[in-house]
C-alpha cells in the first residue's frame, strides 16, 4: 500500500488555540508542520498541508481540504498537530474509533525516544453519541486514517514549556519516524537515507559529506543507479573524530601539520598502508581536546602569546614540537613543558639545576617568575 500523507497544523488565523508562556499554539503548530512536510517530501512521500501561512480555517473547510487531498481513502493518514493546556504534563496522542491505536503508539514511543514524558493514546467520543468520534478531525474525515498529536503542555508547571520551546523540531522528526515505521515497515535511524525523486549518489554524498565510492562501499552498490524509496546506509559519525575530505594537492604530511599529528598517527588511525592518497578519500581526524599539556592553536595566536599564557618561552615550544619555524596553523595541537618541583639545595644554583634538568636559566626564571637569579635553601621551584 502506497500511503499518503496529510499534516494538519491546528488552529490558525484569527483561531490562536491555546496562548502561554511566550507560546502561541497556532504558530508553533506550523512550524511542526512545515518541518514535516519538509522531511516527509524528502523521503519521497506524496504529501499535503491543509495550510502553509497563518490562515483561519473552518471545520468545514479543514475537512474539505484533507478529503480533496488525496480522496477518502484509507491509505491517507492525517497527522493534526496541537500543543495542550491544562496544566498537564507529557504528550498524548487521540486516534479515531474506526482506527486501532498502532500509529498512536508507534508516535509516542518515538516521541519518548526524543526525550519527551509521553501519557497515553486514547479515543474519544461524542457524548450525546457515543458511536461518534468526538473531534471532528476524526469524525467526518472519512476512511482517512486521522491522529491527533499533542506535543505537551503550555502551561505546564514541569519541563514542557522548555521543551516545546527548545525541542520542537526534535519532537516532529519523532512523529516522521514513526510514519515511517508505520507505513514502510522499517525504522529510520540518523544513519538512514530513504531515495526520492531528483537524488543521485552524487548529491546525497555532498549532503552527508562523504564520497560516491564510500556510500556504494556502504551499501553493497555495484552501479550508481538509484530507486525511489530505496533505503541506504549512511556512514556513521564516530564522537571522538570528525571527518576530512582529500582534496588536490594534499598529503600526508600537510594534513597531519594542519592537525597536529605524525603521519604515522594519522596513517594508524585511518588504517593506511602506503602515504598515497586520493582526492575524495575520507580521513577520519581526532577531535582535539585541550588538558593541561596540549593547547589547540586558535585564530590570532603565536609561539610568543602562547609562551607567555603558559609560563615558557619561544624556543622551549618549538624544542618539544619540533618545529623548525614560527608558522602555526589553526587547530594544530601543542605539547606543553610540563613541570615537577626541586626543592634547592646547599650549593645549588640556577645554572645548575638548569644542566641538570637539560633547559636554560632564562626559562626556569620564566617558570617561576624570578626576577633575579638568586636561590635559597629550601626553596621550591618548578622545573621542566
Amino acid at each position: 500500500m502506497e500511503y499518503k500523507i496529510v499534516i494538519d497544523p491546528g488552529h490558525g488565523g484569527s483561531d490562536s488555540g491555546a496562548i502561554g508562556n511566550d507560546i502561541t499554539e497556532k504558530d508553533l503548530n506550523l512550524e511542526i508542520s512545515k518541518y514535516m512536510y519538509d522531511r516527509l517530501k524528502q523521503l519521497g512521500y506524496d504529501v499535503y498541508i491543509t495550510r502553509d501561512t497563518d490562515e483561519t480555517i473552518s471545520p468545514n473547510d479543514r475537512v474539505r481540504r484533507i478529503l480533496n487531498a488525496y480522496g477518502n481513502n484509507s491509505d491517507v493518514i492525517v497527522i493534526s498537530n496541537h500543543i495542550n493546556a491544562g496544566g498537564g504534563d507529557g504528550a498524548e496522542v487521540i486516534y479515531a474509533l474506526r482506527n486501532n491505536s498502532n500509529l498512536s503508539n508507534l508516535i509516542l514511543d518515538n516521541l519518548k525516544d526524543a526525550g519527551q514524558n509521553i501519557r497515553k493514546a486514547y479515543q474519544r467520543r461524542l457524548p450525546s453519541d457515543t458511536s461518534k468520534d468526538y473531534y471532528f478531525i476524526h469524525r467526518d474525515t472519512g476512511v482517512t486514517e486521522p491522529v491527533i498529536v499533542e506535543y505537551g503542555f503550555l502551561d505546564s508547571s514541569l519541563d514542557d514549556v522548555n521543551q516545546l520551546k527548545q525541542n520542537y523540531e526534535k519532537y516532529a522528526e519523532a512523529v516522521v519516524k514513526a510514519i515511517v515505521e508505520y507505513t514502510r515497515g522499517e525504522e529510520l535511524s540518523q544513519n538512514q537515507y530513504i531515495v526520492k525523486k531528483g537524488d543521485s549518489l552524487y548529491s546525497i554524498a555532498r549532503t552527508y559529506n562523504t564520497t560516491v565510492e564510500n556510500l556504494k562501499t556502504l551499501n553493497n552498490l555495484t552501479s550508481n543507479n538509484l530507486s525511489i524509496g530505496q533505503v541506504l546506509k549512511l556512514p556513521t559519525a564516530d564522537e571522538d573524530y570528525i571527518t576530512y575530505i582529500v582534496v588536490p594537492g594534499d598529503t600526508l604530511y600537510n594534513i597531519a601539520l594542519k592537525y597536529g599529528l605524525t603521519i604515522q598517527e594519522l596513517k594508524e588511525i585511518n588504517n593506511l598502508s602506503t602515504n598515497i592518497l586520493s582526492v575524495g578519500q575520507i580521513l577520519k581526524i581526532p577531535k582535539q581536546i585541550e588538558n593541561d599539556n596540549i593547547y589547540i592553536v586558535k585564530s590570532g595566536d603565536s609561539l610568543y602569546s602562547i609562551a607567555k599564557k603558559y609560563n615558557t618561552n619561544v624556543n622551549t615550544l618549538k624544542e618539544i614540537n619540533n618545529l623548525t619555524s614560527n608558522v602555526l596553523s589553526i587547530n594544530q595541537k601543542l605539547k606543553l613543558p610540563t613541570s615537577n618541583e626541586y626543592t634547592v639545595k646547599k650549593g645549588d644554583t640556577l645554572y645548575s639545576i638548569a644542566r641538570t634538568y637539560n633547559t636554560t636559566v632564562d626559562n626556569l626564571k620564566t617558570l617561576n617568575n624570578l626576577t633575579t637569579n638568586t636561590l635559597s635553601v629550601g626553596q621550591k621551584i618548578k622545573v621542566p
